[in-house]
């Protein structure tokens, strides 16, 4: 920049000035006797989530290994790793606590998430978690081969998709699909796949659906009136 600024430090009154050239402006600093600094601490609430404990079944086995967590139960066998803001601890009465390491933001957050993720290890490998899907359409149906979901849903050819280890999937009444596993976020992945492929549309309604979504449907165009 061209214009040149000088500066003059007054001591007496500890005032700052700074003169542009170019633009004749002058601004006043403030008085050193007025600048202060005020350090505040961040107070976070506890999580109404996180600070749950968690129930352990007879049938289901924990073990802990610092930040980590191993869960073995009749269904299968999950591990989770926690992040540094918070600690799992078993206590004598056997249920699980998951707490806050230090009290930021961030830990307040991971606080009820990985509570949440820890019930759902052990509620996966004792009872499992099922999703529930409907076809809704003319001619659209689904059966099992093997270790295959066909699906045929008004393409030209049928659509086949391998059911992940760890899944099982059933259909009923070739409209009724139901996708079960110990692994919560395998299941929802697997049900959400099969969606994907003919969402509802909501016109008619036509489509893969969760068995309890709501499908808000529109009006069509109406025909012109003579």
């Amino acid at each position: 920049m061209a214009s040149s600024v000088t500066s003059s430090f007054r001591i007496s009154n500890l005032k700052s000035a700074f003169v542009g050239e170019t633009n004749k402006l002058r601004v006043s600093g403030v008085s050193g006797a007025q600048v202060g600094f005020v350090r505040k601490t961040i107070e976070c609430k506890e999580s109404r989530i996180g600070k749950q404990p968690i129930s352990v079944p007879s049938n289901v086995t924990v073990k802990l290994e610092g930040q980590d967590i191993q869960v073995k139960g009749p269904l299968g066998e999950l591990a989770l790793t926690y992040p540094r803001e918070v600690l799992v601890e078993r206590e004598e009465s056997g249920t699980i606590r998951v707490r806050k390491a230090v009290e930021t933001r961030r830990a307040n957050q991971m606080h009820g998430l990985f509570r949440t993720l820890t019930d759902n290890l052990v509620v996966g490998v004792s009872k499992g978690f099922e999703k529930k899907l409907q076809l809704v359409g003319v001619g659209y149906r689904a059966m099992v081969e093997g270790n295959e979901v066909v699906l045929n849903l008004g393409f030209s050819h049928p659509v086949k998709m391998a059911i992940p280890t760890g899944l099982k999937v059933k259909v009923e009444e070739n409209t009724r699909i139901t996708v079960s596993g110990f692994d919560k976020s395998e299941v929802g992945q697997f049900a959400a796949s099969i969606r994907k492929w003919r969402p509802p549309e909501p016109y008619k309604g036509k489509g893969v659906k969760y068995a309890d979504e709501i499908v808000r449907r529109k009006e069509g165009k109406a025909g012109k009136k003579k």
